[in-house]
C-alpha cells in the first residue's frame, strides 16, 4: 500500500509540474537570413522547402520584441506547420515568371489581408472580398499584378472571392508589387490550402487553422516579412 501510495504521488506531482511548467519539445536553428534584415523588421515567416523541385515546406514564426541591437530572434510556433507550395517547386531569386507554377524565392513585405469574412483578428491591413474584386494576371495590362474593383475585367485575371475556400483567409505576399515588372509573376498569396501535399500555382497554401493563427499574430506595426529558402 506505501508503495502504491508512493506512486501516487509521483504521478500526481509529475502531473502538476507538466501543467505549470511550459514545455517546448519543438526546436529549430534560426535561420542565417534572419541576421542581414533592417532592424525594423521584428516578424519574419519563414518558409523552408526540401529542395528546388519539392512542392511540401515547414513554415516558422520568428519574433524580436524589439528594434535594439540586444535584443535576439525567438521561435514563435512550438510545432512544425505544413505548408505547400508552387507546383514546379521554388523558382531561385529572380527566376520566378508568370504562369511557371513557381514560388519566387527570396524576401517579401507582409501588409494586406483579404477574406470572405466582414472582419477578420489580425494586425494587417485587411479587406472584405465581394465578387466584384479581381486580381490582374495579365502582363500586358497596365493594371498588371494589381487589385481591381469593379465590373468582371476584359484581359485575364484572377476572381479573390472564389466558389471554395481557398481564399477564404488569404494574405498578399508583395512580391513584384513596387515595382510592378512584367511577366515576373502576379498575385502570389498566403492562403488555405486544398490539403496536405497538394501543390499551388505558385503560392504557399496551409492549413485554415494554421493560417488563421498566422494572421493574429501578424502586426504590420513590427514590418512583417516573409522568406522563402531551401
Amino acid at each position: 500500500m506505501k508503495n502504491r501510495h508512493r506512486s501516487y504521488l509521483f504521478f500526481l506531482v509529475m502531473g502538476l509540474c507538466l501543467r505549470i511548467i511550459p514545455v517546448h519539445a519543438y526546436k529549430v536553428g534560426r535561420p542565417p537570413e534572419l541576421n542581414g534584415l533592417d532592424k525594423d523588421i521584428r516578424q519574419v515567416v519563414y518558409v523552408s522547402v526540401d529542395g528546388s523541385a519539392s512542392v511540401k515546406a515547414r513554415v516558422d514564426f520568428w519574433e524580436k520584441l524589439s528594434e535594439d541591437a540586444s535584443s535576439s530572434w525567438r521561435l514563435v510556433n512550438d510545432f512544425p506547420i505544413q505548408a505547400v507550395i508552387g507546383k514546379n517547386g521554388l523558382a531561385p531569386e529572380g527566376e520566378k515568371r508568370e504562369g511557371d507554377g513557381r514560388t519566387p524565392s527570396g524576401v517579401f513585405a507582409l501588409r494586406r489581408a483579404f477574406g470572405y469574412d466582414e472582419t477578420v483578428e489580425t494586425g494587417l491591413i485587411y479587406r472584405r472580398v465581394t465578387e466584384r474584386d479581381f486580381w490582374i494576371d495579365d502582363p500586358a495590362s497596365a493594371q498588371y499584378n494589381q487589385w481591381v474593383a469593379g465590373d468582371v475585367p476584359a484581359v485575364s485575371h484572377e476572381a479573390l472571392r472564389r466558389g471554395d475556400d481557398l481564399y477564404k483567409y488569404a494574405v498578399v505576399i508583395e512580391y513584384n508589387t513596387d515595382p510592378v515588372v512584367p511577366g515576373l509573376g502576379s498575385a502570389i498569396f498566403m492562403h488555405v490550402w486544398r490539403g496536405a501535399g497538394q501543390p499551388t500555382a505558385g503560392c504557399v497554401a496551409m492549413a485554415e487553422a494554421d493560417l488563421l493563427r498566422f494572421l493574429r499574430w501578424l502586426d504590420i506595426r513590427r514590418n512583417p516579412v516573409i522568406i522563402f529558402s531551401n
